[in-house]
C-alpha cells in the first residue's frame, strides 16, 4: 500500500444520511471504545447510552434517563468535509460546552465508517488537566446484538 493509498480520506456513501437516521429516526448504542487506542471499560452509562439520529436534523441522547450518567444532549447534525475531504458529523447543541469540556457550541466527529449497521466516530476530546485524547466510539444499531461490550481491565 502506497502512502497516498494509506491517508486516502473515507468516502461517505451516497445514502450516508439514509445510513445515519433510516427512515425517520435510527438509533445507535456504543460497542466499544477507545482513549488513544486503548480499549475503555464499559459500566453502566457507557452500556446504557443511545444516541439517536432524526431525519430532520436532530440528534439527542438518554444519558439523563439513567442513574448517575450526566445530562443529556439535543442538537442538530450535519455531515461536513474538512480541507482533506475527509467526512465529519457536526453536531451543533448549547450542551456541547459542559459535555465536552470545551467553550463552542459544536464538536466535530470525524467519521471513519458508516454502514447500515455500524458508526465509527473519532474526535479530540480535552480530559483530566486538559490533556488532550483521542476518542474513538464504534456504535451499532440498537437492534443488534454484540458480544464482549461489557468490557473491563
Amino acid at each position: 500500500m502506497s502512502c497516498s493509498e494509506e491517508h486516502k480520506a473515507y468516502n461517505l456513501p451516497e445514502n450516508a444520511s439514509s445510513l445515519l437516521h433510516g427512515d425517520s429516526l435510527k438509533t445507535w448504542k456504543i460497542a466499544r471504545g477507545y482513549n488513544n487506542d486503548v480499549r475503555m471499560n464499559m459500566g453502566p452509562c457507557f452500556m446504557n447510552y443511545r444516541q439517536t439520529y432524526k431525519l430532520n436534523g436532530v440528534v439527542l441522547d438518554n444519558n439523563e434517563e439513567n442513574r448517575d450518567c450526566g445530562s443529556s444532549l439535543k442538537g442538530q447534525w450535519k455531515f461536513k468535509k474538512n480541507k482533506k475531504g475527509e467526512p465529519y458529523l457536526k453536531i451543533t447543541s448549547p450542551d456541547i460546552p459542559q459535555l465536552m469540556n470545551t467553550d463552542k457550541d459544536y464538536k466535530y466527529f470525524k467519521i471513519l465508517k458508516l454502514t447500515r449497521d455500524t458508526l465509527k466516530l473519532s474526535f479530540k476530546h480535552a480530559q483530566y488537566g486538559n490533556t488532550k485524547r483521542t476518542i474513538t466510539d464504534i456504535l451499532v444499531r440498537e437492534d443488534l446484538d454484540i458480544g464482549d461490550r461489557y468490557f473491563h481491565h
